[in-house]
């Protein structure tokens, strides 16, 4: 062979690439942590959003809803689009249009512009999201070497939403707010060039897209997150939370219908017919209704009881960030020993334990008295969760349903936080109010209010501990015992 051939041949579409396993992984994650930042890059910024673009006090929220709705809508299609029309390809075309819309987001000269570009970033999430995890399962054979990357996989997500208050903090406090936008754009091209040389396209496909399911099952997720956002500021009984709630069980009833009976579904019911995946998907609805709320109401205590800066409440973080990159270092080896249900296990107690501890908070705890031992142990909870739940599920999966198995995966933590988030934003509003009412008036305004809201945060993390011990009891009750068994048949090429 001539060494024009041999040279066309190695650029020729689908012929083998050299293997840059930690390359390849890099850019995966760097992607992936892109996504999960947007969730919370923005909490710090909000303020001076507020006072740049005159936002209102009840549009405000709407920066983060925007994100989450379009993001939470849109996961059950952007998995399944990347089966049939290529992951890799589906992935960069959904970083790029993240990518455009942060940098008009940055550019926003009004709140309906910026709000535009944050439902935008969230369907580019949608797409690219589900490709993250589908990649890492067909560009790391099943077995330690996806172990590993799942590990660290798991990291950044699971420390994603405290680096995001970091950053958020710092980029705020020595750039601008717009710098927390523009910041996705260099990494988001650079990951866009480098995804073609180092990540291996997985064979496309052959089938149609379930075009009844994909609008039943986006116009449901869609409703049914909005009906959760909608429930935290309005509350449950309002008209328009109930007519979402409605719409929604109306258009995920009529997907389930069409799932069973098309023969190319946009979500195989199967995936759900193994007992531990089917586990393994609840607790991922399960826990992130207790760790979302356990950032939201973290954030909010440290600067407005303990009285931190923007930046010192992003720092203040760093337990809980550190602990959990360690323990994810040294899952895998665990998981190998112990397999994933004890594991699971012990992080849900961990959470659950972490939850009781931060019931006890009041107006007058300190940082290191009462926050840095529950950080603690979320942190090794939560690294301690997440990569076992992600292999299950992952776990013998034919190789053209890792998509929607991803994209099935994220709907459950994304709808998941958002149910959680709504419910315990409702008991803290409901306990905060009756605190107000039971303190003496000789009680300065400043104590009243601090007292107030450490005693609405105290009651949502008892709401929340009933969420870990839900998870708890599912780790323990419908996760079978033993370790994670491989099947090469089952991800063949």
């Amino acid at each position: 062979m001539s060494t024009a051939q041999t040279v066309a041949g190695r650029f020729a579409l689908g012929a083998p690439r050299r293997r840059y396993p930690g390359l390849t992984l890099a850019v995966i994650l760097t992607a992936a942590l892109m996504l999960i930042l947007d969730v919370t890059v923005v909490n710090i910024a909000l303020p001076t959003i507020q006072g740049v673009l005159h936002f209102s006090a009840t549009n405000l929220s709407w920066v983060l809803n925007a994100y989450t709705l379009a993001f939470g809508g849109f996961l059950l299609l952007g998995g399944r689009v990347g089966d049939i029309m290529g992951r890799r390809r589906v992935f960069m075309a959904g970083l790029l249009l993240f990518t455009l819309a942060s940098l008009l987001g940055g550019l926003a000269p009004a709140a309906g512009w910026l709000l535009a570009a944050r439902a935008a970033q969230g369907i580019g999430a949608a797409f690219a999201g589900p490709s993250t995890l589908a990649l890492i399962a067909t560009n790391f054979a099943e077995g330690p070497q996806r172990n590993r990357a799942l590990a660290m996989y798991s990291a950044v997500i699971g420390a994603g939403s405290s680096v995001g208050l970091i950053l958020g903090g710092l980029l705020t406090a020595e750039a601008s707010w717009r710098w927390v936008m523009f910041i996705n754009v260099p990494i988001g091209l650079a990951v866009v060039l480098l995804a073609p040389l180092v990540i291996q396209e997985p064979e496309r496909q052959s089938g149609r897209l379930d075009i009844a399911g994909a609008l039943t099952a986006t116009g449901g997720m869609t409703a049914l997150v909005y009906g959760f956002i909608r429930a935290a500021s309005s509350g449950w009984g309002d008209r328009t939370t109930l007519s979402a709630f409605a719409l929604a069980a109306v258009l995920l009833a009529l997907f389930l219908a069409i799932e069973v009976r098309t023969p190319e579904p946009l979500v195989p019911l199967r995936l759900l017919a193994n007992r531990n995946r089917a586990g393994a998907y609840l607790n991922m609805l399960l826990l992130p209704a207790t760790m979302f709320g356990s950032f939201f109401f973290l954030t909010q205590f440290i600067q407005d009881v303990l009285g931190f800066s923007p930046l010192q409440a992003g720092l203040a973080f760093l337990p809980l960030t550190l602990v959990m990159f360690t323990t994810v270092r040294v899952l895998p080896r665990l998981l190998s020993r112990f397999g994933p249900k004890p594991l699971m296990v012990a992080g849900a107690t961990l959470v659950a334990g972490a939850d009781v501890w931060l019931t006890h908070l009041s107006a007058v705890s300190g940082y290191a008295s009462g926050l840095i031992g529950p950080m603690v142990l979320l942190g090794i909870g939560i690294g301690c969760s997440i990569m076992p739940m992600q292999m299950l599920i992952l776990s013998g999966v034919a190789r053209h349903e890792s998509g929607a198995a991803s994209g099935l995966l994220q709907t459950m933590q994304q709808v998941g936080g958002s149910l959680g988030l709504a419910i315990l934003v409702n008991v803290f509003g409901s306990a905060s109010r009756a605190a107000s009412v039971h303190l003496s008036p000789r009680v300065g305004p400043q104590l009243q209010a601090h007292y107030s809201f450490a005693h609405g945060v105290a009651s949502a993390f008892t709401v929340g501990t009933c969420f870990a011990a839900c998870t708890l009891l599912v780790a323990l009750v419908a996760i079978s015992t033993g370790s994670i068994t491989t099947r090469p048949s089952a991800m063949a090429a």
